[in-house]
């Protein structure tokens, strides 16, 4: 039982990784999160919006970076919610 739950939490885990800086309004940097696989599976009910870049083109807000990362539509996000969604 303890592998699977350590399992779990791995995948959730490692669903994101850190790139470059970008810039946002308020003009602190932010860094970039780039989804990766293995995509999450479980997120924690956590409120703090992120903008996501969708694969297809635009932005999108989700309730969190793991929320975001476990739709695959999405390449990667910045942890603030999107300007025209807030």
């Amino acid at each position: 039982m303890k592998k699977i739950v350590m399992a779990i939490m791995a995948a959730g885990l490692s669903g994101c990784l850190v790139s470059a800086p970008t810039t946002i309004p308020n003009g602190k940097a932010a860094a970039q999160v780039d989804c990766s696989n293995p995509r999450p599976m479980v997120c924690t009910m956590e409120y703090r919006p992120v903008c996501a870049s969708l694969l297809a083109g635009g932005e999108k807000t989700y309730a969190s970076g793991c929320n975001a990362c476990a739709d695959i539509a999405v390449s990667g996000y910045l942890p603030q919610a999107c300007e025209d969604q807030q």
